[in-house]
């Protein structure tokens, strides 16, 4: 099977525009969205400290085949981050070292791989961040084929290429385009009102009484 490779986004953002989310945790981005598009949990960080942000470039691959990720290294630009749909499959690594430093080089700025890493050590050692389902030794095959620059599912959630991807040591939290207009301010609200209730909370005030959450028995009612 061939790899279909689909045009680069139209719309590619520069370091200004990434370097609004610094700062904003996917925890925050996510309240404004809702709770929506948040990768599941399973999928985690290879090191902590961990702060991603970029455009998502998608990669689509058969299960142990990381054929379609070697020619995705090809159209890394400056600010993506590899979002690839390894179909869960932990029992056979898609993503290792070598990559990762190629990936590195070609300026990504992250890797997500639904599905399974090793080499984990070089690569939580890299400065590049890195997500994934599992760890195994186990190499990958080639030539099943696959696709890049598609629509994927990573972590349970559609990702777009050109999709903006936030990720911290919670987690990974996907932004679609249309969704960007007034979201970083709304977030930073949203940090402004949480830093009030933490001011109040290190005074000794119980969160019941901060959150106004009422009488316990009037609780789901």
């Amino acid at each position: 099977m061939s790899i279909q490779i689909h045009p680069k986004p139209s719309l590619l953002f520069d370091s200004a525009a990434l370097a609004v989310w610094r700062g904003i945790p996917v925890s925050i981005v996510g309240d404004e969205l809702n709770r929506s598009q948040i990768m599941q949990s399973a999928l985690r960080p290879l090191s902590g400290g961990v702060r991603m942000i970029g455009q998502a470039l998608t990669v689509e691959c058969m299960v142990g085949d990381n054929s379609a990720l070697h020619f995705a290294l090809e159209q890394v630009w400056p600010g993506a981050v590899i979002v690839a749909d390894g179909r869960g499959h932990v029992e056979t690594a898609i993503w290792g070292e070598i990559m990762h430093t190629c990936a590195k080089a070609q300026g990504a700025t992250g890797v997500i791989v639904d599905g399974a890493m090793r080499d984990s050590a070089a690569i939580a050692d890299s400065g590049l961040p890195a997500y994934c389902r599992g760890v195994t030794p186990r190499g990958p095959h080639k030539g099943w084929g696959g696709a890049i620059l598609g629509t994927v599912q990573c972590g349970g959630v559609a990702v777009r290429a050109g999709d903006l991807v936030i990720g911290d040591d919670d987690g990974v939290v996907v932004v679609r385009p249309e969704q960007l207009p007034g979201l970083a301010e709304r977030c930073r609200e949203r940090m402004a009102r949480e830093e009030k209730i933490l001011h109040r909370v290190r005074a000794g005030e119980h969160t019941v009484r901060v959150l106004k959450l009422g009488p316990a028995e009037s609780i789901g009612r």
